[in-house]
């Protein structure tokens, strides 16, 4: 699942290649990722532009004159830039056409992804924005703030770190990094992290976030670069993956064990 960085590292693409283009035609082959009225959709779409794109959480935000378009990738979503003449892929349910005859194809293998055209002073009222919880370079992501959040909590700390009413944008992929980077058992209990211990996961956070983002994000199997960007964090992961390899730090084996349904990666030895 694309998850913060790589979001931003798409967001950071399109919009070096696809503002202020005419969109001439909408195409939607899918309906139903588009939660919005479908004919209203098209048509406020027709003859309008993109003129930024924003992010929030692990929501894309295409802004037009008067509209948003709000996109969220799911587990496989990808957008592809192509000329209009190539033939449509199984997997492309909604192509915009730009004035220069070139598309921009939304492609979703398992079709989860979804859209919603809301007005500009919508925004700040639409419920999925507004549950989302601080971004990771947030001056109000603190330890006070995630110790108030973890409060009271009988939930292993890795399932509240991918709640996105607390942490906006951060992954499965990213919770086990960050994790392992403050030294903390993903199975140990909300109610039982220590302050310290919060403001060693806001300093893990932001630091691995930021250090993503540079690297393009992280590649591997349900994220790949769809626009001529390739992600290298995934040279950087300590134990995302690393079931059976050596703990970088302890050398002894990272396990994996299955927290809430999600895979986690830890070591046992320096993850007390």
């Amino acid at each position: 699942m694309p998850e913060i960085a790589e979001v931003e590292t798409v967001r950071n693409t399109l919009k070096k290649q696809i503002l202020h283009k005419r969109i001439k035609k909408v195409e939607i082959i899918y309906g139903k990722i588009i939660e919005s009225d479908i004919n209203d959709f098209k048509k406020n779409l027709t003859n309008n532009e993109f003129i930024d794109i924003k992010r929030r959480g692990k929501w894309l935000i295409f802004e037009l004159h008067d509209y948003y378009l709000l996109s969220h990738l799911r587990m496989e979503g990808k957008f592809f830039l192509k000329n209009t003449q190539e033939p449509i892929e199984k997997h492309e349910h909604i192509i915009f056409t730009f004035e220069d005859n070139s598309d921009l194809r939304y492609h979703d293998t398992r079709k989860f992804g979804r859209m919603n055209l809301i007005k500009k002073e919508d925004l700040q009222s639409c419920e999925a924005i507004l549950k989302q919880g601080e971004e990771p370079f947030s001056k109000n992501l603190t330890k006070e703030y995630l110790k108030e959040k973890f409060e009271g909590k009988n939930i292993p700390i890795k399932t509240l770190l991918l709640d996105q009413t607390i942490i906006s944008g951060l992954g499965n992929i990213y919770a086990n990094e960050v994790l392992f980077a403050a030294q903390i058992n993903p199975t140990r209990l909300g109610k039982d992290i220590t302050l310290k211990e919060c403001e060693k996961i806001v300093e893990a956070t932001n630091t691995i976030i930021k250090e993503a983002i540079a690297m393009g994000g992280t590649t591997i199997k349900s994220y790949t670069s769809s626009l001529g960007v390739t992600g290298r964090f995934q040279q950087k992961l300590a134990v995302h993956k690393k079931e059976g390899e050596p703990c970088k730090i302890c050398s002894q084996p990272i396990i994996k064990i299955k927290i809430g349904g999600r895979s986690t990666y830890y070591c046992k030895n320096c993850q007390k």
